[in-house]
């Protein structure tokens, strides 16, 4: 079967919500400590919905494999052009091209709905998969935060990468 990238719904919560508990508990991706609850995920999905901005799934089979979302990079009204991506997928679908796939899709929604730059902040420089997708799909690297977190034990850097949406910086947003 083919893999379908489209908009989330709510009957996919529960499958968003193992997915990023996994990438939790197992994962360097985030450093958050503590899975969210259902609830807590379905709040998070719906401010980043109620802003207007795209949260998409990958599926395959009617199995949700990956999910993806923008937000504002930061609150301050001045940020509004400059969105945030994050990808989160099913253990069982890394490498298989599936966060390409759905990172491409939210570069083109958010292009779409007028944002011009798309940050990736990449939790753990030793995240390969995420920053070769990144560098993919038209990234370059920008920073690293040295040593920012602590988790599993260890530190980890934060890699920032950043890619022009449109017309990027070339012209006053309208």
């Amino acid at each position: 079967m083919p893999l379908l990238i489209r908009l989330s719904n709510d009957a996919d919560l529960a499958a968003i919500t193992a997915i990023y508990a996994h990438n939790v508990l197992h994962g360097t991706g985030t450093f958050e400590l503590d899975p969210p609850s259902q609830a807590d995920m379905t709040t998070r999905r719906a401010d980043v919905l109620g802003k207007g901005l795209p949260w998409l799934v990958a599926e395959r089979d009617d199995q949700v494999l990956g999910y993806a979302y923008a937000n504002h990079f930061r609150p301050r009204p001045a940020y509004r052009f400059c969105l945030e991506d994050s990808i989160y997928l099913h253990p069982e679908a890394q490498g298989q091209g599936v966060g390409s796939l759905l990172l491409a899709e939210l570069i083109g929604r958010c292009e779409a709905a007028g944002a011009r730059q798309m940050l990736a902040v990449i939790g753990d420089s030793q995240n390969l998969g995420s920053v070769g997708v990144h560098r993919r799909l038209g990234f370059e690297h920008t920073g690293l935060l040295k040593s920012s977190g602590w988790k599993f034990g260890r530190w980890l850097d934060v890699v920032l990468m950043q890619r022009a949406l449109g017309v990027g910086d070339t012209q006053s947003p309208t």
